[in-house]
């Protein structure tokens, strides 16, 4: 499929901070040792990048982060899942990251939901497990149940609901829009995080500084149509998140995780919003969990 010229907002606010930005992800991720960049793709939202770690024979594993982090961030955590399966991590375009950087315009919902329904043959051959985090976990959602799904984790799902937001969001939130700088963006990381994860300097507290100077960023989705959930509501879904998540809590996600999607939200003790990165081995078991689903008793029975 050709790029489409419906483009909506520039992700960079210039091309220097365009380059500056991508060579950062470009030499992380030359830092992980097994990591393969995959050929770029053309898209209906623009060009995509995606790379592979090549792993065990579970089920192939296709990561989507969330808003302002990429595969540079996440493969790190996510490599610990390529003992037992290819890890296949994707730059959203329309985030910061080595995707197109102009966003959809119009339904962007339903732009990603097209865009995923577009790449995932292009990227695995058999069933796979849609890890999405945040708005990753949206995007996944607002995709059409496809054989290529054989399962989803979704870990603090955008989506669902609007995320949470507090006077304490705005005053970590803030001061980084107007001077971004290492001690706030510290500070709002570490208002996303568990407990036992704030830093006196959080360790991605450089990316979310260059993110600040760099990028505008966008804002969490909204909840999806309730037609769109509702596809999903007899898949093999998994919704998990944070018990401090502040954005999705627990008790936040909990009435529309079993109105739309018919189960329950797996909560992780003493992960924040960034969940995947405080605990990769928690999401590792509930991708290894997917994998293998439990068939639901016969109601006959």
């Amino acid at each position: 499929m050709t790029e489409t010229t419906f483009h909506g907002a520039r992700v960079y606010r210039s091309e220097a901070a365009e380059r500056t930005v991508r060579d950062w992800c470009e030499a992380r991720l030359a830092e992980l040792p097994g990591l393969r960049s995959l050929p770029e793709l053309s898209t209906s939202i623009g060009p995509t990048r995606a790379f592979r770690f090549e792993g065990g024979p579970g089920a192939p594993v296709v990561v989507l982060s969330g808003t302002n982090f990429n595969s540079a961030l996440s493969a790190s955590p996510a490599s610990d899942m390529s003992a037992e399966r290819d890890v296949i991590l994707v730059d959203l375009p329309g985030q910061p990251g080595l995707s197109c950087g102009k966003r959809p315009r119009g339904h962007r919902a339903q732009a990603y939901g097209d865009w995923l329904d577009e790449v995932l043959p292009r990227l695995v051959d058999r069933p796979a497990i849609v890890l999405g985090h945040s708005l990753g976990a949206a995007v996944a959602l607002a995709a059409e149940p496809s054989p290529l799904v054989k399962g989803m984790v979704l870990v603090g799902a955008a989506g669902l609901t609007p995320p949470a937001t507090s006077p304490e969001l705005m005053r970590v939130t803030l001061p980084w829009m107007i001077g971004p700088r290492e001690d706030k963006s510290t500070r709002l990381l570490n208002f996303m995080s568990g407990p036992d994860f704030r830093y006196p300097v959080h360790p991605f507290a450089s990316w979310m500084t260059m993110v600040g100077r760099y990028c505008r960023t966008s804002l969490a989705p909204g909840p999806l149509p309730a037609e769109s959930l509702l596809a999903w509501q007899r898949k093999n879904v998994t919704v998990a998140t944070g018990s401090d998540d502040v954005f999705f809590s627990p008790a936040r996600l909990h009435g529309p995780a079993r109105r739309f999607l018919n189960t329950d939200v797996d909560v992780l003790e003493g992960a924040g919003h960034l969940a995947p990165y405080e605990f990769s081995e928690r999401i590792r078991g509930l991708v290894t969990r997917a994998d293998a689903p439990v068939e639901e008793a016969d109601p006959a029975d």
